[in-house]
């Protein structure tokens, strides 16, 4: 299983890092350029695309892996769980969120219009069955279940938030992708550790890889910017792949198995 969390780390790596190149040509045509005044760090015209390799590299890291292990019987993504829905909200939210933030970065557009955005996706998302459904008090065992409405709004206020706090955060150069970055490698200690479902420690492991990839054109003195496009995927991200944690009951009958196994007992 250790292999499959390398190939999804390194394909999303190297996917980020040989498309970033090109989308400091796209932000040139498309006028996505981030110009030097007062209030920026940047002494010169920056492009302000990069979220797009970003994006693109944990895509198809994530599409690849689901797809291959699916037909491998390693995960079942139409069971009980129905993950195949909730990734496919997952994505849905993605592609509302990269174009929205996409045109801001080019054009410009007013911000009560992305938040309105965040909460479409937010929405669909939770519609496709990512919910927050419990929690757990610190130093005690028991588990608080949550009523389902409450829950809804519970699970749109953390994404929003999330998203929120990685964009209002990208000031500097490498500041939120370095961030989430760190926050990457935190979960996925705690996730290996917790023996979460594999298919969140896949999703993080593939968003680490393609923040690595994108970080050397970031790192200061910056040659691109990540841009809203790239910030509000890392905090939608983030907060999606927290809640997929704690699901459980992704695993499906592998071939050295004789039930439901938990493939990290073989670590």
């Amino acid at each position: 299983m250790w292999g499959d969390i390398a190939i999804a780390f390194l394909l999303a790596f190297i996917t980020a890092f040989v498309l970033t190149p090109y989308t400091m040509r796209l932000a040139k045509k498309v006028g996505a350029i981030d110009i030097p005044n007062d209030r920026r760090v940047n002494k010169k015209p920056m492009p302000r695309l990069g979220g797009v390799a970003v994006i693109c590299g944990f895509l198809v890291s994530t599409v690849y892996l689901l797809i291959v292990m699916n037909l491998e019987h390693s995960v079942d993504l139409f069971g009980e769980e129905q993950y195949w829905l909730k990734m496919l909200g997952f994505f849905i939210g993605i592609v509302i969120l990269g174009i929205t933030c996409f045109i801001d970065d080019a054009k410009g557009v007013p911000s009560w219009v992305k938040l309105i955005m965040q909460i479409i996706a937010a929405v669909i998302v939770v519609a496709c069955g990512v919910r927050i459904q419990n929690v757990h008090l610190p130093f005690l065992d028991d588990k608080i279940g949550l009523n389902e409405w409450f829950s809804c709004g519970l699970t749109i206020c953390w994404i929003i938030g999330i998203t929120n706090a990685i964009n209002l955060i990208d000031g500097l150069d490498g500041l939120s992708s370095g961030i989430t970055l760190i926050s990457c490698f935190s979960l996925l200690i705690i996730f290996t550790l917790n023996k979460s479902p594999i298919i969140a420690v896949l999703l993080i492991a593939a968003l680490g890889g393609a923040i690595v990839g994108f970080l050397p054109f970031n790192f200061s003195p910056a040659r691109t910017f990540i841009g809203d496009t790239g910030s509000n995927f890392l905090g939608f991200s983030l907060a999606i792949i927290s809640i997929l944690r704690s699901s459980q009951n992704i695993y499906s009958n592998c071939a050295n198995c004789a039930n439901y196994c938990t493939c990290f007992s073989n670590f």
